[in-house]
């Protein structure tokens, strides 16, 4: 699964998602994309998982590329444990997502078969998306 090799600090603020994308929000190596239309987190499982949907309906041809890297550390206190002694370890990391953020391209298959790579996909993530030609 995806995760950064070395970050500065081991735990993040929380942070707010608002507004649109603006720096990645247009295709830049395939010829088709798949644009996120609402605001939310997607972790690293979720992104593992739509690639392989998307791997195994393209049936080894044409190429993908991931546009999202999942570098937000997300940390979690046990269950059953009372409030207060700080913040817990590191549980996952996850990828914050603005609405009109290119999550994955393809380019060297039909449209067809994109749209349905990209609809398997759109099933296993948080956030609602469009597909997007170029």
């Amino acid at each position: 699964m995806l995760q950064p090799k070395k970050t500065k600090y081991r735990k993040v603020f929380r942070g707010r998602l608002k507004g649109k994308a603006i720096k990645w929000s247009s295709i830049c190596f395939g010829d088709y994309g798949m644009k996120a239309v609402t605001s939310g987190y997607i972790t690293s499982r979720q992104i593992e998982s739509a690639r392989r949907a998307m791997i195994r309906k393209l049936n080894r041809g044409g190429k993908i590329w991931i546009r999202i890297f999942p570098d937000k550390a997300f940390t979690a206190k046990p269950l059953e444990v009372p409030m207060g002694w700080g913040k817990w370890s590191v549980e996952m990391y996850r990828a914050p997502v603005k609405p009109g953020r290119v999550l994955f391209e393809i380019t060297g298959v039909k449209p067809e078969v994109a749209r349905e790579a990209f609809r398997l996909a759109s099933y296993k993530l948080p956030v609602k998306t469009k597909i997007i030609v170029d």
